[in-house]
């Protein structure tokens, strides 16, 4: 069975006595994880080290927004991996749909990063693909997730050893905060066609391995339908991951799915 990830992104949200607040609430909602379940949420820079003082001891690991591929030097505003593994994060998402569209991120831009936290063998890399409404308009979902995956991983080294510090997400960009959830059977059929694209640059073995996520207006109300399809191997969450009981609602229903599934 591959890692479920229920993965919060809180976005530009919460400073950090919102964050202490928020998370003081959070963790008498999620006492217990399943084993096979890694629960993550991701602060803004600035709330990481109320995250690494509220969460620990528990279950919940934190995460970066985002990195920069530079190790040091002249570059204003930038934040190094080795500046937030001192936070004590264990993942990173790249290549958010956000950071594409308002910042112009590239695909070479996150290829970059993604090498610069491979080099930091610890963290876990959340890379996030996905389309546009246009883009599935004229039929071109498919090619398009697919270059952004060979791109994102071009030269890359991936073997057994570390393919469980790689996680995929993909999230249509059409349904990111918008209420719209692409349906669960489509979003399972593009994730198979993620999933073979990463077994034509790696192998079979490892693209079977590699957990996959969705992430576009995932709330309590469909996360058991998406975790039911055969591919779908989680969930990067916004809006629903910035309400305790939304949130650990969520936590909850997987929990029970994978119990269910095991027995």
């Amino acid at each position: 069975m591959r890692r479920i990830y229920i993965a919060g992104n809180w976005k530009l949200n919460l400073n950090q006595s919102e964050t202490k607040s928020f998370l003081d609430e959070l963790k008498p909602k999620v006492t217990k994880v399943n084993e096979n379940i890694s629960v993550l949420v991701h602060p803004s820079f600035t709330s990481l080290m109320q995250a690494q003082s509220s969460l620990e001891g528990t279950a919940i690991q934190f995460g970066a927004q985002n990195c920069s591929n530079q190790d040091k030097g002249a570059f204003t505003g930038e934040v190094s991996i080795k500046m937030l593994k001192e936070t004590g994060i264990s993942s990173i998402i790249i290549g958010h749909s956000e950071r594409r569209e308002i910042f112009k991120e590239t695909n070479e831009n996150i290829n970059a990063k993604l090498k610069a936290i491979r080099e930091e063998a610890t963290l876990t890399a959340i890379v996030c693909c996905g389309e546009s409404e246009a883009t599935r308009e004229n039929g071109e979902t498919d090619t398009w997730v697919e270059k952004q995956i060979e791109e994102a991983f071009k030269g890359i080294s991936l073997d057994s050893s570390n393919i469980e510090k790689i996680v995929i997400a993909y999230e249509p960009i059409w349904a990111i905060g918008t209420g719209k959830t692409c349906d669960s059977n489509e979003a399972n059929r593009v994730i198979q066609v993620i999933r073979a694209k990463f077994a034509s640059l790696y192998s079979q073995d490892l693209a079977d391995k590699v957990s996959i996520l969705y992430g576009g207006s995932v709330k309590a109300s469909n996360i058991e339908e998406l975790l039911k399809t055969s591919d779908i191997d989680g969930a990067l969450i916004g809006g629903a991951s910035l309400m305790t009981d939304e949130f650990a609602s969520i936590i909850d229903k997987s929990n029970s799915l994978l119990a269910s599934t095991a027995a």
